[in-house]
């Protein structure tokens, strides 16, 4: 074929294929596929149909779903103003695991918020304190509701008022990046907390209530730098002299390593393997022994951590999961590549990845600031069975 006819060829593909995703004819692709499989998932649905969660959502404008303000400090602001909404589950996913907390979000005392707002003058002199600046939405740190936000990767937000399997109405923030995959949920658990959900969609809303969104596909991952190019001895004296445990990304970003890749490296006696089905050992064990645990799970776009005790774990569904009432974890955990103990700044953490090379979770024990670790996290730990 000349490349001519290629071109031309690849064209119409492209011009076929696009007409094929316009959200008219996604609705009726959706609509299709939910009466064959009406119990599928949004995600998994997206997956089966070629495009993101955003896209599929936003084929529901004005059917209960409304497109918010998600330029700049909007996501922010949003965030900011769901501190209001008194009880809700809040919910954050990755590709092989999901995490669900129900309660009230903390708000920052006012002094802080006072801080916060005279740090904004000087911002401009500081640009890494304006990065941090902007990843603050008024509380959020600690209590149940706990989250870390990195508002640069958030692109898209909706409004959701739609009835839920059980025919109920619910209604929900929900936060998307750029690729249009799901950043973060909120789903309102009470109904004082109405009003408030009205009024930020009130006053979020977009003007323009279009359908039609910008998603880029996602950048494949970046690849590791080779170990040979590694200066490992000087890496290695960098762990040792770690006093604080976040201190750990700064190190990471200073020798250009991936996390796995560090842990790989790590000097002597920091870091052991475990088996992936270490993670089915960690919490059927905190469980049974009521240890109280930390478990962070997040994304680009945001970490959300739970801190407390567990209680019923089993598989289903094809995950593993803690099923208790305010605290929901569902792991894929024939994902699992490997598992790490990682001793580093004085805190012990038990980290999991996929086959990717990804983190999928990690894993501490519930501590007092500035307190040793809980002997029970230490023996749970040591207790996981260690890969080969």
């Amino acid at each position: 074929m000349k490349l001519s006819h290629l071109v031309l060829s690849l064209l119409g593909s492209l011009l076929i294929a696009n007409a094929y995703a316009t959200p008219a004819n996604l609705a009726e692709r959706w609509s299709t596929l939910r009466a064959e499989q009406p119990k599928l998932q949004i995600r998994d649905a997206a997956r089966a149909l070629g495009v993101s969660e955003a896209q599929l959502l936003a084929t529901n404008l004005g059917k209960g779903v409304t497109r918010l303000q998600a330029d700049g400090n909007q996501p922010r602001e949003i965030m900011r103003a769901a501190l209001d909404l008194g009880l809700v589950q809040a919910i954050t996913r990755n590709e092989n695991g999901v995490i669900e907390t129900t309660g009230t979000a903390s708000r920052f005392k006012q002094a802080g918020d006072k801080s916060e707002q005279a740090d904004q003058a000087d911002n401009k002199q500081d640009p890494e304190k304006e990065a941090r600046q902007r990843n603050i939405a008024g509380g959020y740190l600690g209590g149940a509701i706990d989250l870390r936000f990195h508002f640069e990767n958030w692109k898209y937000a909706f409004a959701v008022a739609q009835p839920g399997r059980d025919g109920k109405l619910t209604r929900s923030l929900q936060f998307f990046d750029a690729n249009g995959m799901a950043v973060h949920k909120i789903f309102l658990r009470n109904e004082p907390g109405v009003a408030v959900f009205e009024q930020i969609v009130a006053k979020f809303r977009m003007p323009e209530q279009s359908a039609e969104l910008n998603v880029v596909a996602a950048a494949p991952k970046a690849a590791e730098k080779p170990d040979a190019e590694i200066d490992v001895k000087e890496f290695q004296l960098a762990w040792k002299d770690m006093t604080d445990v976040h201190q750990f990304a700064q190190i990471m970003r200073e020798f250009h390593l991936s996390r796995e890749q560090a842990l790989r490296l790590a000097p002597a006696g920091a870091v052991e393997r475990v088996t992936p089905e270490a993670l089915r050992s960690l919490l059927e064990g905190a469980a049974k022994n009521k240890v109280a645990i930390m478990v962070f799970l997040g994304n680009e776009g945001l970490t959300q951590i739970y801190s407390g005790k567990v209680e019923k774990t089993m598989a289903a569904g094809g995950f593993y999961n803690v099923l208790d009432p305010d605290f929901n974890l569902h792991i894929r955990d024939t994902a699992l590549r490997s598992g790490w103990i990682v001793k580093r700044g004085g805190v012990t953490s038990v980290e999991f990845f996929d086959y990717e090379g990804t983190q999928v979770l990690s894993f501490f024990g519930v501590r007092e600031r500035g307190k040793t670790q809980p002997q029970a996290w230490m023996d749970l730990a040591e207790g996981l069975p260690r890969a080969k």
